[in-house]
């Protein structure tokens, strides 16, 4: 096992680090299966960095006894990766030396796909520096967030199989991909009955698919809502809705077809008023129907919430219930590939002409057609218990050259710097400012009237 010598800026930092969601330091002297408790924690949330040998922060003093050499620390490393069920996989281990301190064992520990327990069969999660026993249907609801127990498997007592067999949706499915099984033959193929008391009976999956109405059929909600606000702020208010939310429901093929083209009427007319002008945004449609089609596929469909698509003046969001699954994270997700729902992604692309790409192309699709267009990235983020992908209308061009564009467009025209914030997408005032600026004092530009008030200053083109 390698060990690794520290310098004192590094000790330094060891010594002022926060213990929080991600990071914790024990003592050397910690029993290992209580240890195990929070190693196991780390696993089953969003992973972590854990020290040992370092004493806590409220004892005072000297603060680093690490471990004498490597044998003084065989029990711990043995009870954390070999006693922990099932085992952490793609561990992190080294020894830190510390000069006349000892070593100091660190563990980076990696956000696991799968749900850990303790040697004692204990299950703990972590909430910001703290670890949490979880036990019962918070460790099922675990397993289903992290995609280690798909939630589109669940059997479902109130669905006979003749409900679903029956389906039209289903004959006409079968009919597409030129199967000739029998119905209820071809759901079992498919995985889409689960056995139960010794009876096969339709699981979420097949409902998800194939029953008419799933979100009356099934316990928790699985609707889109879509909203057109008439604002560019980060927080919205009632009036500022267009009209009332459209909801959407039906199997998830109709509900990713019914979403796009909802969301299309609503981004067709993507626009804001300036000075009793129209201005205009364009949106590539494959962009965003990659982003709809995966939010609709990829979510947790084990929560009770609907996916939540809102059309801003300047950008659209869409909240998919659930956080990441597995070991996705905010900075692997256009490298790595995982499906918490890997059936209903698989139905839906043996079809012809598939709605969905494989697992990941879709995001790499949607990242080159808004390049195509001249905007920014997709952003992503984890908000609650949900994942957040945002498509803004700001441009890469820069603040200069879009105001340029404007008059080039616009030569009889006049701009302000709210009207640059919203051609371009950038929210910060005073870098728009600069740019206005700057173009002036190149004389590209200059102000329609020198003694206006700085709310209705307006620069023309010179």
């Amino acid at each position: 096992m390698e060990i690794r010598i520290i310098e004192r800026d590094e000790i330094d930092s060891l010594l002022s680090l926060n213990e929080d969601h991600f990071n914790d330091v024990k003592s050397k002297r910690i029993k290992p299966a209580k240890l195990q408790e929070t190693f196991v924690a780390f696993a089953n949330s969003d992973g972590g960095d854990l020290y040992i040998g370092i004493e806590d922060n409220s004892e005072g003093g000297e603060r680093i006894f690490g471990f004498a050499d490597q044998e003084e620390a065989n029990g711990t490393i043995s009870t954390l990766l070999e006693e922990t069920t099932p085992a952490v996989e793609n561990l992190m281990v080294e020894f830190l030396n510390v000069e006349n301190k000892g070593l100091v064992l660190h563990f980076g520990i990696p956000k696991s796909p799968k749900v850990h327990y303790t040697a004692g069969g204990d299950c703990y999660i972590r909430i910001n520096a703290s670890k949490v026993k979880i036990r019962g249907e918070r460790i099922t609801q675990l397993g289903y967030s992290k995609g280690a127990e798909p939630y589109e498997r669940k059997a479902l007592d109130n669905v006979d199989i003749e409900d679903i067999a029956e389906s039209e949706l289903l004959e006409n499915y079968m009919e597409r991909v030129g199967t000739h099984l029998q119905p209820e033959a071809f759901l079992r193929k498919q995985r889409l009955l689960t056995k139960k008391d010794e009876k096969r009976i339709p699981n979420v999956g097949a409902v998800l698919l194939f029953d008419d109405e799933p979100q009356a059929t099934l316990e928790t909600r699985c609707a889109v809502k879509v909203y057109r606000l008439r604002t560019t702020e980060a927080e919205y208010k009632r009036e500022q809705l267009e009209e009332m939310p459209v909801t959407i429901n039906g199997d998830v093929e109709s509900v990713i077809d019914s979403t796009v083209t909802q969301v299309g009427k609503y981004i067709d007319g993507a626009s804001f008023e300036d000075g009793g002008k129209l201005i205009k945004l364009s949106y590539p449609s494959e962009a965003l129907k990659e982003i709809l089609v995966n939010a609709v596929i990829h979510r947790d469909y084990s929560l009770n919430d609907d996916i939540h698509v809102r059309v801003f003046d300047n950008r659209v969001e869409v909240q998919s219930p659930g956080k990441l699954p597995g070991y996705m994270n905010l900075q692997n997700l256009y490298d790595e590939r995982f499906s918490r729902n890997p059936n209903v992604v698989r139905m839906l692309h043996n079809l012809p002409n598939p709605v969905n790409h494989d697992i990941g192309e879709g995001l790499d699709t949607a990242k080159n057609e808004l390049r195509k267009a001249g905007l920014v990235d997709l952003s992503f983020a984890e908000k609650d218990n949900a994942f957040v992908v945002t498509i803004r209308h700001q441009k890469i061009a820069s603040l200069e050259d879009v105001i340029l564009q404007y008059f080039v467009e616009n030569p009889d025209g006049a701009i302000t710097n709210k009207l640059v914030r919203q051609l371009s997408g950038e929210d910060d005032m005073q870098k728009v400012k600069i740019a206005l600026q700057k173009l002036r004092a190149n004389g590209e530009i200059k102000p329609e009237d020198e003694n206006a008030s700085a709310f209705n200053f307006r620069y023309i083109k010179a």
